[in-house]
C-alpha cells in the first residue's frame, strides 16, 4: 500500500515542498521579522499587516488574491510570463502557498523576542560602539535560538496542512500539485477513505513530530 503512487506522490511532493519552505522561513521569514521589530514606523506596520493576513483572512480568499495577482494576466504574472516563468499551477505555487501560510506563526514570535531583548541589550551594545547589525548578529539573534527554532517549526507544521491557499495556487493537479493534504480531501471526495485514512496517518506522524520538538523546545525554556 505505501509504495503505490497515491500515497508515494503527494508524500515526496509534501516533503519536497517542506524543505522548501523551512529554507524560506529561515531567511526571508527571519529576515523580515527583524525588519518589522523594533521602534515601530509607517513601512513596519504595512509589512505586518501584509504578514498577518494568512491568520485573519480566510485561507481560500488570500490564494484566489494571489492567484489574480500572480496569473497570467495578474500584475506579477504577467511580468513573470514575459520571461517564461510561470507560478500557478506548478511546484512553485505549491511552495509558495506554504511559505505564505506559515510567514506568520513564523515572523510574530521572533519579531517579539527580538523586541524583549533590544530592550535588555540593544542600547548597552550602542553605548560600547556596536553598529545595528553587528548588535543584531552578536548580541540579540544569539540569545533567542529557541524561539527561532520553534517559530520554525511552527511555521513547518502550519504549511503540512495547508490546503486553501494551496487549492488556489497549485491547482490540485492529481500526480503533480497535490500534497498529503489535498490527497486527503481528494480521497474524501472521491469516497477512497481507506486512502483518506493512510494519508491522514502519515501527516499526523508529521504533525506529531513537530508538536514533540516544540514541547522539548518549550521544556527547555523553562530551565
Amino acid at each position: 500500500m505505501f509504495a503505490q503512487e497515491w500515497f508515494i506522490s503527494p508524500l515526496l511532493l509534501t516533503l519536497k515542498v517542506a524543505f522548501a519552505t523551512l529554507l524560506l522561513h529561515s531567511t526571508l521569514g527571519v529576515f523580515l521579522a527583524v525588519v518589522i521589530s523594533g521602534q515601530k514606523r509607517f513601512y513596519k506596520t504595512a509589512i505586518d499587516i501584509f504578514i498577518s493576513l494568512p491568520i485573519v483572512f480566510p485561507p481560500i480568499a488570500v490564494g484566489f488574491f494571489l492567484l489574480l495577482l500572480l496569473g497570467k494576466q495578474g500584475l506579477i504574472g504577467s511580468a513573470l510570463a514575459a520571461y517564461n516563468i510561470e507560478i500557478i499551477f506548478s511546484t512553485g505555487g505549491v511552495i509558495l502557498a506554504a511559505f505564505i501560510a506559515g510567514l506568520p506563526l513564523v515572523v510574530k514570535p521572533i519579531e517579539s523576542a527580538l523586541s524583549e531583548q533590544e530592550k535588555l541589550y540593544a542600547e548597552a551594545a550602542y553605548c560600547m560602539g556596536k553598529s545595528r547589525f553587528e548588535t543584531l548578529i552578536f548580541a540579540l539573534l544569539p540569545n533567542i535560538p529557541k524561539a527561532i527554532c520553534a517559530a520554525l517549526f511552527l511555521g513547518l507544521g502550519r504549511s503540512f496542512g495547508e490546503i486553501g491557499i494551496t487549492l488556489m495556487l497549485g491547482g490540485n493537479i492529481i500526480g503533480e500539485t497535490d500534497t498529503l493534504g489535498l490527497a486527503i480531501y481528494n480521497g474524501a471526495m472521491t469516497g477512497e477513505t481507506d486512502k483518506a485514512i493512510v494519508l491522514s496517518a502519515a501527516l499526523g506522524v508529521f504533525s506529531l513530530l513537530i508538536f514533540i520538538v516544540l514541547k522539548r523546545l518549550s521544556y527547555g525554556k523553562d530551565q
